[in-house]
């Protein structure tokens, strides 16, 4: 299995990764602005179950696929980003009716699909295939046995870190959130900035990464 030594080490470099603002804190911020704690809090835990598909592709040997494969790395990203745009264009347009949320005048959003929505910007943040297919198998002590089993134990450190670090971002964008609720401009304000948010995370993202 891990040794402590590994493990403490993989845990404090997972740290300095997630308390860096990637796609998926900005997604998670933009979805709490948008529409409050608990959309905030349920695109967080379809962030890690994407996370933590990564973690096993890379354990059971895709993941290498990916990081050898431009090809297959850079339509993975693109995938991302446009779907990351197609959620900021429809947050923009949408941006007129946040009052609704606050107030209760409309069906709150469904809880799956805010999940599912998480989950594929979870499942599609190049920062975090490259970390795990580059970064997670150097951990692994192969004299020790059982590699993949290893994989998906240091896989779930880094994601229960990643929902604390995520969570806290989270609330705390949410909280914010509040002081818009007492203006409709307001509303109207943090509906844009949660679309401008998630259109310019996506463009990020498809011009960022490698291009070798």
């Amino acid at each position: 299995m891990v040794t402590p030594e590994r493990l403490l080490a993989f845990a404090a470099m997972s740290f300095l990764l997630i308390v860096i603002p990637g796609p998926s804190v900005l997604f998670v911020i933009g979805r709490a602005l948008a529409q409050g704690r608990r959309a905030a809090l349920t695109t967080v835990v379809g962030n890690t179950l994407g996370g933590y598909v990564l973690v096993v592709a890379v354990a059971l040997g895709v993941g290498s696929i990916v990081e050898r494969s431009v090809l297959v790395f850079t339509v993975l990203k693109l995938a991302g980003a446009a779907y990351l745009v197609y959620l900021g264009v429809k947050a923009w347009r949408q941006r007129g009716s946040p009052q609704a949320a606050f107030t209760g005048d409309t069906a709150p959003r469904g809880g799956l699909r805010t999940l599912s929505e998480g989950f594929m910007v979870g499942v599609a943040n190049p920062k975090t295939i490259v970390f795990f297919a580059a970064v997670l198998p150097q951990f692994v002590d192969r004299a020790h046995g059982h590699v993949v089993v290893q994989m998906l134990l240091l896989g779930l450190v880094f994601n229960v870190i990643a929902l604390a670090s995520d969570s806290v971002w989270g609330l705390a964008a949410a909280g914010g959130r509040e002081w818009f609720a007492r203006s409709p401009r307001r509303l109207s304000l943090v509906g844009g900035l949660g679309g401008i948010t998630m259109i310019g995370l996506g463009l990020t993202v498809a011009t960022t990464g490698r291009k070798d």
